[in-house]
């Protein structure tokens, strides 16, 4: 046989060994792309899950038990939050905490029903303790999203609630103590006299500092919130929120907690989230809808945290913040920043009981 055949052979050979490699590694393309399309658009009821901020585990709880007796997504959130308002979680949810600088104490909630994208909150709300409950009204009986202040209030009354000063002893003692320390720490900038020396009333400076504030003074017992996630047995979703601000609030101010999108956010074809910490930050950024958002476009949970809580520590190094999340197959993942940890519920079947679970605070770059 000559050179030229002999080179030939080879040649068709090389090519055929080619062809075979490049069909294999089609296959396993395929593959690989047909499982996360799978996973992206196909449901799996029946993997029932709640998660929820912080360790408030009688609210994690109560919602696995409303889960376990055949109740709904939206009725797991609502009730795990009603909870934490009747407890008063660390002081930061409900009633007879975080006064703002009248002394005052008022309500933010939110409810999100992932299956319709329907949803209810109120904020800033007086008078009224079930904040969780009004919103899920909100979200029942009218076409609004958010209603605030005393209007809040009288859609609270026409629902059926009753008026009742939210201030008790503890919180009245906090605020008179806040105001012999000349009202510090407080949330005023750009104003005279110096807010960091004295109490108001305040004007304008006209001595202008940076536009972007710092970071204010946010910690686990001040811009707490009860952040609820619940999955049901027919695959529904639903996010809530609850709380009551943070101290020495100026007087009408609305965290994030109410805003759709940065407290929590579902989607049924996704997955959830709930995010608590500095909610004058953690609005401009809309955290929860970033990392429902994301788990769309590919990322698991983890890597949906840790880039919604990267996005905002790059604008903000001493922010304080944290971020639960679920995909829509029961799969979970937290992250933090400015914590040592963060601590949070879950209750699923896996488990059949909650379990508190930690995030370290070592951000990293997903």
């Amino acid at each position: 046989m000559s050179c030229a055949a002999n080179l030939c052979a080879c040649l068709i050979n090389i090519s055929r060994c080619l062809s075979y490699i490049f069909l294999v590694f089609l296959t396993l393309v395929a593959i690989i792309v047909g499982y996360h399309i799978f996973e992206i658009f196909s449901t799996k009821p029946g993997t029932p899950i709640v998660i929820n901020t912080w360790a408030f585990t009688a609210s994690t709880l109560r919602s696995w038990e409303i889960l376990n007796t055949n109740g709904t997504a939206v009725d797991a959130v609502v009730a795990g939050c009603s909870v934490c308002e009747i407890a008063q979680c660390d002081g930061t949810v409900g009633y007879g905490g975080s006064p703002d600088e009248n002394g005052e104490t008022t309500l933010d909630a939110l409810i999100i029903d992932g299956a319709t994208m329907n949803m209810g909150a109120v904020g800033s709300m007086k008078r009224i303790k079930q904040a969780s409950k009004v919103a899920r009204h909100v979200m029942e009986n009218t076409k609004h999203t958010l209603l605030v202040g005393d209007g809040a209030t009288q859609f609270a009354v026409e629902m059926g609630f009753k008026q009742t000063d939210l201030g008790t002893n503890s919180s009245a003692y906090m605020w008179k103590d806040w105001k012999t320390r000349a009202c510090q720490p407080n949330f005023w900038t750009n104003v005279s006299p110096d807010p960091g020396m004295s109490c108001g009333p305040y004007k304008p400076s006209t001595k202008k500092s940076q536009s972007k504030p710092r970071a204010s003074f946010a910690n686990q017992y001040n811009h707490d919130t009860i952040g609820v996630v619940a999955i049901d047995k027919e695959g529904n979703i639903a996010a809530g929120t609850s709380t009551n601000g943070a101290k020495f609030k100026i007087p009408g101010r609305v965290g994030d907690s109410p805003i759709p999108g940065s407290g929590a956010y579902a989607m049924n074809t996704i997955g959830a989230a709930a995010a608590t910490g500095d909610g004058d930050i953690l609005m401009r950024f809309l955290p929860s809808f970033l990392a429902v958002q994301a788990m769309k476009y590919g990322y698991s949970p983890g890597g949906a945290a840790i880039l919604a809580m990267h996005t905002i520590a790059e604008y903000y190094p001493e922010f304080k913040g944290a971020i639960v999340v679920v995909n829509k197959l029961g799969q979970h993942g937290a992250a933090c920043y400015g914590f040592d940890s963060f601590p949070y519920s879950i209750a699923n079947n896996e488990h059949n009981r909650v379990l508190v679970m930690y995030a370290k605070c070592d951000l990293q770059k997903p």
